[in-house]
């Protein structure tokens, strides 16, 4: 079993868990679910940088990120470095998050939130709109085309956006649909950990120009921006190059003045 199978199948123990503690019902009635949704495609569409910023604490990968941040104060420096979104990791077991890092993020700044999870129900859908959440990442690696189907639209019910993240051609292939409004290729395999930006240039050509792109994993160098975005990616998702150092927002702030000029 690789580490995906693994998270899959913890994630599926979690939510029967909270399934029995929390009703929908509680989840719909939260103040912040009738909240209307800032778009992420339109921010990363009308956006010169593109960038998506994370807020990560560790990984199976790498253990320790950074395990001394607060949320707020991440999400508040990022929003004034001019990001254009904030990823909000929301599993506690491998990545040290949780649905409380998308709550206090959302206390703190009025751009557009992807609550960043192991997406494989439809509560959890709902969890994301009840705390906050903008958009929700969908994994093609994990689901099936009628699961991306199903989730993808009841997410756009709920009026939040999705981004369906794809590892090779053939789940991106399973996966186009009208309901995802962002297509991610992430660089990192999650079976292996190897990060290779050709991932992205390779399948670029194959996303329909209906989706943003959206390239993940192993962005470092505004040189790497810079071809991505000739091969059509808007968006960028970067997540330890800030998280590793002290002040993340502060390094988000550094990086977009070197990408700009």
């Amino acid at each position: 079993m690789n580490i995906l199978d693994k998270i899959v199948a913890d994630k599926r123990k979690e939510v029967l868990l909270k399934k029995g503690l929390i009703p929908t019902s509680q989840l719909e009635a939260s103040v912040l679910f009738g909240r209307n949704c800032p778009s992420l495609a339109l921010a990363l569409r009308h956006s010169d940088t593109g960038i998506i910023a994370e807020h990560k604490r560790r990984s199976p990968s790498k253990q320790t990120i950074n395990q001394n941040t607060n949320v707020g104060v991440v999400a508040k420096g990022y929003e004034n470095a001019g990001i254009c979104g904030m990823s909000v990791l929301t599993d506690i077991k491998y990545f040290g998050g949780s649905l409380e890092d998308l709550l206090l993020a959302r206390a703190s700044v009025s751009m557009p939130l992807l609550r960043k999870e192991f997406i494989i129900d439809e509560y959890q859908v709902l969890e994301a709109k009840a705390y906050g959440a903008d958009v929700i990442l969908l994994i093609a690696a994990v689901l099936s085309k009628a699961q991306i189907k199903s989730l993808s639209e009841l997410a756009q019910d709920l009026g939040m956006e999705v981004l369906l993240e794809v590892h090779n051609q053939d789940e991106l292939e399973k996966s186009l649909m009208p309901s995802l409004n962002l297509l991610g290729v992430n660089n990192r395999n999650l079976k292996t950990f190897e990060v290779r930006l050709e991932t992205s240039k390779s399948l670029a050509e194959l996303i329909p120009n209906d989706f943003v792109k959206v390239s993940e994993s192993g962005i470092s160098s505004v040189e790497a921006i810079t071809q991505l975005k000739s091969y059509g990616y808007q968006g960028f998702l970067i997540g330890e190059n800030f998280m590793k150092t002290e002040n993340p927002g502060a390094s988000a702030q550094e990086f977009v003045q070197n990408l700009k000029t």
